[in-house]
């Protein structure tokens, strides 16, 4: 990796203020749509806040790059299930783009039930010259009008509106923890612990269940779908990966009901490194597909794993993200850390892979020069245009001025969503309530 990767320039830092944060300010998702302009983020509070990137100008040419508030709305709201008596969570799970056909953003949202397809548009014009209404818009007596007035659009200040297009429920027993557009544009899944569900885009009363791993009995129940993501370019094949660390392709013309896997990836396990919490650590959080749609990135509680499509017994690329915590698993399984879910995510080129970590640490791993770098997100060493330092974890032994303990590493700081523009070197990284955009250096 290249020096310029290892320093970061923070262009925009804080969503929210950090002493007023509450629960409802967690971010709990972060994506770029297809051009990198937008960044959206959702939080637990059912919230979607749209970011757009500054236009560059002639005499400003070093705010390129920055990212301003463009919308904020309300995706989901907390509700009852009555015949459960199970409260339903307004926290976005996630959130994903749809391609720009028009004027007009279009991004998928959901919570553990509903998902829903929101219109982003904006309005800069307003009709006035009503015949049937007078200028504040109140019905007038018809016996009043003698003349036909033609409506005029006049100028307005610009307002970006937020319409709910579609909403598709009903259709998951489980929580929802994965949605995936496929490379169609005309469908898109949703996966649960469970199952997964196929839907178009203009029907919400109707899904098709393309997975369902529910067994007849639940206590014989071993496992559960963690995550799970189209091909980028072949609109029949998915993928999604599982609790107990394997992963599984299927290809949709095959059978309506994916139930045999055209391929699973699983990596032996070395027996020399079992222990009580192997199958805990060994769970994959996360799984994507690279931009090539060769490789499949999968992210479990140590690491990030490469595979390639061609190859299923082993990984090709095996990256340690926080090694030095193997010996503390005994302590972050008695505080719950040790089923923090953890996503990862490629650059333009996928080239580089990024994943976070604990104290607002995050990792990123150069896939062609193999080296990797630690960097941190916090508000105390990121002023605006600041470069950010590498920081290293000193196991044991004498630290290192630069260097911090790992006993004194903050577990409730963790870093689990993280994002990567498109094309270009600019990340997004959630850190609590807090969103932190970095960009490479710029000479």
């Amino acid at each position: 990796m290249e020096e310029d990767i290892d320093t970061r320039k923070i262009n925009n830092s804080f969503l929210r203020d950090h002493s007023y944060a509450t629960e409802a300010d967690i971010i709990s998702t972060v994506e770029f749509n297809h051009t990198g302009e937008l960044l959206a983020t959702g939080d637990k509070g059912g919230r979607v806040v749209i970011f757009q990137r500054e236009q560059e100008s002639k005499n400003q040419i070093h705010r390129r790059g920055e990212y301003n508030v463009y919308s904020t709305f309300q995706s989901h709201e907390p509700e009852f299930d009555y015949l459960k008596s199970l409260e339903i969570e307004e926290k976005i799970n996630k959130i994903r783009w749809l391609p720009q056909q028009n004027a007009a953003y279009f991004l998928l949202s959901t919570n553990d039930k509903t998902v829903k397809l929101w219109k982003v548009s904006e309005r800069d014009k307003r009709p006035e010259g009503y015949n049937l209404k007078d200028e504040e818009g109140r019905l007038r007596d018809p016996s009043t009008i003698t003349t036909l007035r033609v409506p005029v659009l006049r100028p307005m200040d610009l307002m970006v509106e937020a319409t709910p297009r579609r909403v598709f429920a009903n259709a998951h027993t489980y929580h929802i923890n994965s949605i995936s557009v496929n490379s169609d544009y005309e469908t898109y899944m949703s996966a649960d612990d469970l199952r997964i569900n196929l839907w178009n885009f203009e029907i919400t009363n109707q899904s098709f269940n393309i997975v369902d791993i529910k067994p007849a009995n639940m206590e014989e129940l071993t496992e559960v779908i963690t995550a799970a993501e189209f091909h980028p370019h072949h609109c029949n094949t998915f993928v999604y990966s599982s609790s107990k660390g394997t992963i599984r392709l299927c290809d949709m013309r095959a059978s309506a009901l994916c139930d045999r896997h055209t391929k699973f990836f699983e990596e032996p396990e070395d027996p020399s490194n079992r222990s009580f919490f192997s199958e805990i650590i060994s769970s994959i959080s996360d799984v994507k597909f690279s931009h090539s749609g060769r490789y499949i990135m999968t992210r479990d509680y140590l690491t990030v794993k490469v595979w390639d499509l061609n190859m299923e017994n082993r990984p090709i690329e095996t990256y340690q993200v926080h090694d030095y915590l193997r010996s503390k698993l005994c302590s972050l399984y008695e505080n719950d850390c040790i089923f923090d879910k953890f996503e990862c995510v490629w650059n333009g080129s996928d080239s580089v892979i990024m994943t976070g970590s604990y104290n607002n640490f995050f990792r990123m791993f150069d896939r062609n020069t193999k080296r990797d770098v630690t960097l941190e997100a916090s508000r105390e060493n990121s002023k605006p245009r600041a470069i950010l330092k590498p920081r290293k974890v000193c196991v044991g032994g004498k630290r290192r001025k630069d260097e911090i303990s790992v006993d004194s590493l903050d577990f409730s700081k963790k870093i689990l969503h993280t994002a990567w523009h498109p094309s270009e070197n600019i990340i997004a990284v959630a850190a609590t309530n807090n969103l932190y955009i970095f960009q490479d250096k710029v000479n």
